[in-house]
């Protein structure tokens, strides 16, 4: 096949794009570089540095291609709520230029990555698809439009579509240097500079995380099969569902750090426990969780060791600052 990926400099993208090229596969990439480093893409991707919110200027890399794979977006549940025009354009629009230019140029098939952000506060953990989602953030928001989007668009023009809902993947090539979002990484940036972690909150909530190759994985069946076509499926880990104060042990452990978090108060719109049963990826996906959370964050910590520690880059503008802004974010003392 010839596979497009937008977002193919990001972590998923990337990973995405090997596992294609591996395969046999052609592949292009689109990718603004805002959420992703240009390091990761790799060899054998015919790539194109645009923004995706520019129909014009995109649509053309469409011609010829089979399948579509949308993972651009900026992922930040958090930030979304202070800088929602930000969020919610390179999050919702760009996925409706990609889907416009795919049945443009007749595209067979449209992938999209959402978020868990789409399911909310629900009453019980962990999430299914069958529940109603109540997204409330404005980057969860833009998730779910663009799924409901995908499901009108596709279903009106006659293109096979999948929606997956990874959620909290780690592993290597994550941006660790963003001060907004991926805490294990922030965890472990701060930690390996002897700063301690922060914590917003008082560190009870619960999630779970994923170790990107049992995510690639389940989602390539998807890719490569109809087994999934017109579905919303989870895909990750719903074991080891744990705490952000059980996170941080974790990690002060691995990096033999003396562990006294800094405490801040809660971000608004949080969702306090979040996790997502994987029971439908088990029966038509064949998912497995191979990595375990130690094993993975080992690996997430190695790589960054490797790399080097690195001061936050405050890429990204608050659009507004009011009384619920994290102060970490205004005074920038990530």
């Amino acid at each position: 096949m010839k596979v497009l990926i937008t977002g193919v400099a990001g972590f998923m993208g990337s990973h995405l794009a090997d596992e294609f090229i591996k395969r046999g596969h052609s592949v292009v990439g689109i990718d603004n570089l805002i959420g992703g480093y240009y390091k990761n893409i790799p060899e054998g991707v015919e790539f194109y540095k645009k923004d995706l919110g520019d129909f014009d200027s995109v649509e053309k890399h469409f011609k010829g291609v089979d399948l579509v794979v949308s993972t651009a977006c900026t992922a930040y549940e958090g930030l979304s709520v202070f800088s929602p025009a930000l969020v919610t354009r390179n999050t919702s629009h760009i996925t409706t230029v990609a889907l416009s230019a795919s049945v443009k140029h007749g595209v067979k098939k449209f992938v999209y990555m959402s978020s868990m952000a789409r399911y909310g506060t629900q009453e019980k953990v962990p999430f299914t698809e069958d529940m109603n989602p109540k997204p409330q953030d404005p980057y969860g928001i833009a998730k779910y439009a663009s799924e409901l989007l995908i499901k009108n668009i596709c279903e009106t023009h006659g293109m096979d579509y999948v929606i997956l809902v990874p959620h909290n993947i780690i592993g290597p090539r994550q941006k660790y240097d963003d001060p907004f979002r991926n805490v294990a990484s922030i965890m472990v940036n701060r930690m390996l500079q002897n700063k301690q972690p922060i914590i917003y909150g008082d560190g009870s909530q619960m999630r779970c995380f994923s170790f990107m190759q049992d995510v690639i994985d389940p989602l390539m069946v998807a890719c490569e099969t109809d087994i999934a076509n017109g579905m919303v499926v989870n895909i990750g880990p719903d074991e080891e569902f744990i705490t952000i104060n059980g996170l941080a042990k974790k990690i002060s452990r691995i990096l033999k750090f003396d562990l006294k978090p800094i405490y801040m108060p809660g971000r608004p719109q949080e969702v306090l426990n979040a996790n997502c049963s994987a029971d439908l990826a088990r029966e038509i996906l064949g998912y497995k969780t191979k990595k375990s959370l130690d094993s993975g964050l080992e690996d997430l910590c190695n790589w960054i060791k490797d790399n080097g520690a690195k001061k936050f880059d405050y890429h990204l503008p608050l659009e507004f600052v009011t009384d619920k802004t994290p102060r970490t974010w205004v005074d920038h003392i990530i």
